[in-house]
């Protein structure tokens, strides 16, 4: 079980969802009403400095409910699954022995299911002289070069990679280039671990491509560019900005007169609509999601909804 102990009595909430369906409103009304804290499971807000552009909950939110795995590793890191599993699973042990309810929240589906199942994402030490090469692709030729590459050579790790996800793709090169082996051999799922109920909130397409609109425009208004100027002020290369969360390329392209702002919230809300499609692929495979819909009711609606779930689930 690679180190992942089964915790069949302990109880876990999961939350997920394309982004922008309102995973971080419902999230926080069930922890409140309930006594629980909330563990991340976004890939991006573990970040430190990446807080408009990931959609981080506000410092009120998170002061009104304990939350986990936000702000724990530097954008320079190798922050992967394996790490995210350990820090994690730290954090719902941690919960449940106070007596209070872990809330997995998010919509990195592989991190949401590294948590609760039984995985083994064990994976050779890293190369640094293939990662350096890989990378220096990346940047003259695109991710999604790199990503068709490993389409090629390790199918069942870029389904679940983002085709922009500079920093996955290049992990799972790098097994496959320094070992012959796919990254993917590893993943080995041998069932739940907690006493999990997982709540998915799902959208018609129009609506949640409307919302995302939206929430890109409120983040461009909250000072996104701001955001990605400051963190080339403080040292950090534009690769290095340009390899994380969706939009931080495009404004570092309008930071470089690559691109109009306003190319740039369009390029940034195609690529949204694209991520949040993966997403629902994604969590429609996962067994046993009870799925709610996100545009018919309100967090406090949707709050009642999860309860009575959880009455059903566990009395």
């Amino acid at each position: 079980m690679n180190g992942h102990p089964t915790q069949p009595s302990v109880r876990v909430l999961a939350i997920v969802g394309p982004t922008a369906a309102g995973k971080s409103a419902l999230g926080l009304e069930v922890a409140l009403r309930h006594g629980g804290e909330i563990v991340s499971a976004d890939s991006m807000q573990v970040y430190r400095g990446l807080d408009i552009g990931t959609a981080k909950p506000s410092p009120a939110e998170r002061a009104s409910v304990r939350h986990h795995l936000i702000d724990v590793a530097d954008p320079r890191e190798d922050f992967n699954v394996a790490v995210y599993r350990r820090l994690a699973a730290q954090a719902v042990e941690c919960i449940s022995r106070r007596g209070l309810l872990p809330v997995v929240v998010g919509g990195t589906g592989l991190y949401v299911r590294a948590l609760l199942h039984d995985y083994d994402f064990s994976a050779p030490g890293a190369d640094s002289q293939v990662r350096y090469a890989l990378l220096r692709r990346a940047g003259t030729e695109g991710p999604e070069a790199l990503h068709a590459e490993l389409a090629r050579v390790d199918p069942v790790a870029a389904e679940k990679v983002n085709p922009r996800d500079t920093r996955r793709i290049v992990r799972a090169l790098e097994v496959w280039q320094a070992t012959g082996r796919p990254i993917s051999a590893g993943w080995r799922d041998a069932g739940f671990i907690y006493d999990a109920l997982l709540v998915g909130l799902r959208l018609e397409r129009a609506e949640l491509y409307a919302r995302i609109d939206r929430r890109v425009e409120a983040m461009l208004l909250a000072g996104l560019v701001e955001e990605v100027r400051g963190l080339v002020r403080e040292g950090y290369s534009t690769a290095v900005i340009s390899g994380q969360a969706l939009g931080y390329k495009e404004i570092v392209a309008h930071l470089e007169g690559r691109m109009s702002l306003k190319e740039a919230a369009g390029e940034i809300k195609r690529a949204t609509r694209r991520y949040a499609k993966r997403q629902m692929t994604w969590f429609r495979r996962e067994p046993g999601v009870v799925w709610l819909d996100a545009a018919a009711h309100g967090p406090q609606e949707l709050a009642d909804q999860v309860a009575a779930c959880m009455a059903a689930r566990w009395g």
